[in-house]
This record gives structure tokens, sequence and C-alpha cells, in this order.
């Protein structure tokens, strides 16, 4: 591909068509999409959920590998600590202009976060991007970040002004499987978690 093109610009060229034509294959539009992304921290998996902004049941589209990680199972609380936090978030700003290709920022520290966390330095500027270096971000390539950024264009220009990001430590199952789970001083944010992820695994909403 031409190197003088941005990196925005690559995205389209590269992805725009084929999103197209698989989004219309399952009766959806880049008009009316609405998305949802759920990461897997010990799978090191992103998911990409797909709706029309006139229904509610989503449907997995894509299943992305993380090309990088840092930290241990267990929540962000200090800045510094290189942990990828695990929790409920939204992207609140997207950067075409990032050092690591493209990246849809997170509205980390959540209330939470701000709760639990260190109070004067809980962390700050958690993205999913492209590349594989992070301290506390989620990379998945820069080939791969094209596709999901463009994606998340769409979604926004379709009126999805707080597009969710679940990030769980692994996929939680139950609460007896939790609590089998290591480190265990981490069981009880763990399976306050575990309501919403057990609701959208049981209607995909």
């Amino acid at each position: 591909m031409p190197s003088d093109l941005s990196p925005f610009a690559l995205a389209e060229q590269q992805y725009a068509s084929a999103l197209r034509a698989e989004l219309e294959k399952i009766q959806l539009s880049t008009r009316n999409v609405h998305i949802f992304l759920r990461a897997f921290k010990r799978e090191r998996e992103l998911e990409v959920w797909v709706r029309s902004k006139d229904t509610t049941a989503y449907r997995l589209f894509r299943t992305y590998p993380f090309s990088g990680y840092s930290g241990t199972l267990g929540p962000k609380r200090k800045e510094g600590d290189r942990q990828i936090p695990e929790g409920f978030y939204h992207i609140n700003r997207f950067n075409p202009h990032s050092k690591f290709h493209l990246s849809l920022g997170l509205n980390y520290p959540n209330a939470d976060d701000r709760r639990l966390g260190d109070p004067e330095q809980p962390g700050s500027d958690i993205f999913i991007h492209g590349g594989s270096q992070t301290v506390g971000c989620i990379p998945i390539t820069d080939e791969k970040i094209r596709e999901l950024y463009l994606l998340a264009t769409y979604a926004y220009a379709a009126g999805q002004q707080k597009i969710p990001v679940h990030i769980f430590p692994f996929r939680l199952r139950d609460a007896g499987y939790i609590r089998l789970q290591k480190p265990a001083h981490h069981h009880d944010f763990w399976l306050g978690l575990l309501p919403l992820y057990a609701e959208f695994e049981q209607g995909r909403r």
C-alpha cells in the first residue's frame, strides 16, 4: 500500500468494501451497525459483536488475538502497574494520529477504578491500539486495528455514542469456577463482574 496514506486512509482502502459486504450478508449496513467489545485477558482475545441499532441481540463478528500483553490477572489499580484494566468501560475517543498506528480510548478510570484504586494516581490513557507493545493497553496489530477502528467509526456515525467494552480476567463461567482461580484476593471483585457477564451470555444483550 502507498506509504503516504494516513493510517485511517489505509483502513478505508483496505477494509471499507469488505466490511460493507460482510455486514450486508447478515442484514446489516455501515449506516445501522452498533458494536460491543469483550476482552479476556487469560485467553488474550478481543471479541467484536454486532447488531442493528434497531434491535437488541448481538452476534459475534470477529475475534482478534492480543498481539501483546502486560501485567497479571486482576484489575488495574495504579499508574505504572502495567495492568490491563478489568471492568465495564466504553470507547470515549478516537485517535487517528496515535503513535500505535490507530487507537480507541477507554474511559478508564471509571467510578469503580477511582473508588478502589490509588486515590492520587489510578492510571489513565488505556487504549485498544495497533502494534504489539503495551504497558496496560490492548494491542491487536496495525492490520487488525485498521478494521476495528473503521467499524467503530461506522457505529459512532450510526448513533452509538458510547461503544461498550467489557474486560474480564478470563471467561467467568460461574461463581464456583471463579473461586478456584488465583489470586484469591480478587475473588470478590471478579464475582461482582459475573452478573453482567452471565446476562450477556444468556441473551446476547
